[in-house]
């Protein structure tokens, strides 16, 4: 079973940044996937990046390329999303996710665990 915290969220004036954290435990791979989803209200959830090890390069939604980044720690078992030049249309509940599996980046139901999310405000 793995666990996911996620931390990091606030609110921000757009153009402005944040970084957002998730570590994970309870599990010992060498080839996983770690994301971000989020979700705004009456929206469904999609995806906003996805970093794999072993199975290829991060992937971006069109919407936050070049303005968001997620990298790992030298572990591995931290993801990290560095989010700038930030829009209102960022505002979201943002949640890590985690698989061990090669599926379509952004979908979300190939992910097998979830973290309890952390909201992003831009207003």
């Amino acid at each position: 079973h793995v666990q996911l915290v996620e931390s990091g969220g606030g609110s921000v004036q757009a153009g402005g940044s944040l970084r957002l954290s998730c570590a994970a435990s309870g599990y010992r791979v060498w080839r996983d996937c770690m994301g971000w989803f989020r979700q705004a209200p009456g929206k469904e959830r999609e995806g906003v990046a996805t970093d794999c090890r072993g199975f290829g390069v991060p992937s971006y939604s069109d919407s936050v390329k070049g303005r968001f980044v997620i990298s790992r720690d030298n572990i591995g078992t931290s993801v990290f999303l560095q989010m700038n030049n930030l829009k209102p249309e960022d505002t979201a509940m943002y949640y890590c996710a985690w698989r061990n599996r090669v599926a379509q980046w952004d979908d979300s139901g190939t992910y097998e665990f979830w973290g309890q999310g952390t909201q992003v405000t831009v207003s």
